[in-house]
């Protein structure tokens, strides 16, 4: 059995570093990144521009979390499923459609979201 090592700050800051490279590998592998991250910066932008209340300014930044994490677990996802199978299968797609489609109804909300805001104030 597997002993637990006593907490280190220093492993916590190391987690970091983690966490990083993998944001650093998202962005460089994922063209979908791209897109979310000019998508980000288009809403902040408008944020700048209208006026939004409080309230407004923490639904955006929710749905932009929501959309961030989910493409960032679709890509989890479909990385493990091509490293567990490099064989095409039914039950393979189907996983991959469904990550995928979170990462669209993540879209979808976060620009009914924007919508809602930004159409009254134009």
């Amino acid at each position: 059995m597997k002993t637990k090592k006593p907490f280190s700050f220093l492993a916590r800051i190391k987690s970091f570093d983690y966490a990083f490279a993998g944001i650093r590998q998202f962005f460089a592998s994922e063209h979908n990144a791209w897109i979310h991250l000019f998508a980000t910066v288009i809403v902040l932008v408008l944020t700048f521009i209208i006026p939004i209340s409080l309230l407004e300014a923490v639904a955006l930044v929710i749905v932009i979390g929501f959309v961030w994490v989910a493409e960032l677990f679709n890509t989890a996802v479909e990385r493990l499923v091509d490293f567990v199978s490099i064989e095409k299968s039914p039950a393979i797609k189907i996983i991959k459609d469904i990550s995928a489609a979170a990462v669209l109804i993540a879209a979808i909300i976060a620009v009914l979201t924007g919508c809602l805001i930004f159409i009254p104030k134009l």
